[in-house]
């Protein structure tokens, strides 16, 4: 059952990673700039960030199909998300509060989504969400819809919850095609994985369930897009449930709370480096772009989040004293809102 990188699987054509490189750069600049705000007061809750994880991030989201498959991303997947179609300034207006993102300010600043998109609004990080693509996936083919895929992000500590294992057998057993990302970033907040779990891999689980494995090293942006591409192509032809472990380090403290001084210095160079700068090492390796259009892009993104963030700050804030406060589903009926 476990499958390494698939040799046979070609590799991304250039413009496929270039794009995958853009959304990642623009995904670390908007979340840097997401963790300046809340340190200087301006985000309340949390603010989590996925530096070190962009690449197997973005290759999820760039790999999936808008209107037609499902995406449960986690807190680290800035970059998953804007590769399936949210704006920068929509995560912006979640962020801050304003009452014109897509949740109207009504929730905390990661539980963001569109369901009506296939793109599902986070619950927990802690499991949960994969009964819920699994749910919407038997909905789907009750229905006597075909071809769709739903892919569920999860950290290796999400593992060892309950509801990881009654979901993942109710997956296997009723074959949906549904893709599990486990990103193994060594830390469940700050328990490592020595003390969470005793097998030697976490890709002995998938087995355990019969389910399709997939190792991957998620520091390549190149093996990223061609192992999660061809896992979702698995499960989309009828190959059922697939299962990617993915090995990275969480480049940053659980959130801007935190500043992770218990992560081991001996693992950045043991378990991989970052993958932002790996990918655009490659790329001019490859002669793909120069340093000059590289600089270009950066330039252009953080345009790009600068502008947003003005924009969300002039907008007004949900006022608790006029707000409808059901569910947005029902509100549109009232507030002419459409999502």
């Amino acid at each position: 059952m476990q499958e390494p990188l698939v040799e046979s699987v070609h590799p991304p054509a250039p413009e496929e990673y270039l794009r995958a490189y853009r959304t990642m750069l623009l995904a670390r600049i908007s979340e840097e700039k997401y963790a300046s705000l809340y340190r200087a007061g301006k985000i309340f809750g949390g603010v989590f960030i996925g530096r070190g994880q962009e690449a197997l991030s973005v290759s999820i989201g760039q790999s999936l199909r808008r209107g037609t498959d499902i995406f449960a991303p986690l807190i680290r997947d800035q970059a998953g998300r804007l590769a399936f179609g949210e704006s920068v300034l929509d995560a912006t207006r979640t962020y801050l509060g304003s009452r014109l993102g897509p949740m109207r300010g009504r929730d905390g600043n990661v539980h963001r989504g569109y369901p009506r998109e296939g793109h599902l609004a986070m619950i927990s990080h802690l499991g949960a969400m994969i009964s819920v693509v699994s749910g919407a996936l038997f909905a789907r083919r009750m229905r006597g819809l075909s071809g769709f895929v739903g892919a569920v992000c999860i950290g290796d500590g999400g593992t060892s919850t309950g509801a990881f294992h009654e979901a993942v057998n109710q997956a296997a057993v009723e074959k949906l095609p549904l893709v599990v990302v486990v990103a193994n970033n060594q830390y469940a907040y700050s328990t490592p994985t020595s003390r969470q779990f005793a097998c030697d891999d976490l890709l002995d689980r998938a087995r355990g369930y019969g389910m399709r494995g997939h190792a991957l090293d998620a520091t390549n942006l190149a093996a990223c897009l061609q192992t999660v591409g061809h896992a979702i192509d698995l499960a989309r032809t009828g190959g059922g449930p697939q299962m990617i472990v993915a090995t990275l380090l969480r480049l940053c403290g659980h959130g801007e709370h935190d500043d992770g001084n218990y992560i081991d210095p001996k693992q950045h160079t043991e378990v991989g480096g970052d993958c932002l700068p790996l990918a655009e090492r490659l790329i001019l390796e490859n002669k793909w772009a120069d340093a000059a259009e590289i600089e270009a892009w950066r330039k252009t993104a953080v345009r790009e989040v600068d502008e947003a963030v003005a924009t969300a700050q002039r907008e007004a804030l949900p006022d608790p004293d006029a707000e409808q406060w059901q569910a947005i589903t029902t509100a549109r009926l009232i507030d002419g809102f459409t999502e």
